[in-house]
């Protein structure tokens, strides 16, 4: 079976509903508000996004398959200078979720919208500490194109991660985010001189589970979240 097939199997799969339980259980959120959560929709954008392989090997997928990543920028104020999926907020005027996730990855990156095949949604996922519902946007890369920051206010770079880079054990960890006197703990990768952590890692980690393709990793190897001070005290 090839990647994308194992991606669009996800999608009309029980994924969705089991990450939101993971993400629960894993993160200990609090159930939005439902007069205070905004709806957002990312872009997990995979696909052969350039003709650069992966530094390792795995059986499970291509040397060539990406996922497309942001770093965001750091002035921020909410998750400033972590690595995200492109995406953010739905606007009224987006034809739902998928629209959205399409449009904020144009706007951020500069991708081609056309050469996007969109494979569908997953279940959405609380973010309780920014009173975000995120609705995954599983997406293929037809046609590839050129990607870069468009406005450095939002992102600090765009950038194409190698999934058998991701998948190799020795790129994983648990990170550990001590926040308020409680202590959080989640999947992490550590690939091309930054950390994916939080929210990303756990989608990242789920769909590569749920897709049969993530190798065993010592799960007791620990990372401290990137997170700057006061962001820790929120």
């Amino acid at each position: 079976m090839s990647a994308k097939a194992d991606l669009e199997r996800l999608v009309s799969g029980p994924l969705g509903e089991r990450l939101s339980v993971r993400e629960r259980e894993r993160w200990r959120l609090d159930d939005l508000d439902p007069q205070a959560f905004r709806r957002a929709a990312v872009l997990l954008l995979f696909g052969p996004l350039d003709a650069i392989p992966a530094l390792s090997h795995s059986a499970a997928v291509p040397d060539d398959l990406d996922v497309l990543l942001i770093e965001r920028a750091g002035t921020l104020s909410d998750h400033p200078g972590q690595v995200a999926f492109p995406g953010g907020g739905i606007d009224p005027g987006d034809d739902g979720p998928e629209a959205a996730a399409l449009r904020e990855a144009v706007e951020e990156t500069g991708l081609d919208a056309a050469g996007v095949d969109i494979l569908g949604t997953l279940q959405d996922v609380p973010l309780g500490v920014s009173q975000f519902l995120v609705t995954p946007v599983l997406a293929w890369w037809t046609l590839p194109s050129p990607v870069a920051v468009v406005d450095f206010n939002e992102s600090a770079q765009v950038f194409r991660v190698p999934v058998a880079d991701l998948l190799q054990p020795d790129n994983r960890y648990t990170t550990v985010l001590r926040r308020a006197g409680r202590i959080f703990r989640g999947p992490a990768f550590a690939v091309n001189g930054v950390v994916v952590w939080g929210f990303t890692a756990a989608i990242l980690s789920s769909v590569f589970d749920e897709a049969g393709w993530t190798q065993e990793w010592d799960r007791t190897r620990e990372i401290p979240a990137p997170v700057r001070p006061e962001d820790a005290r929120r």
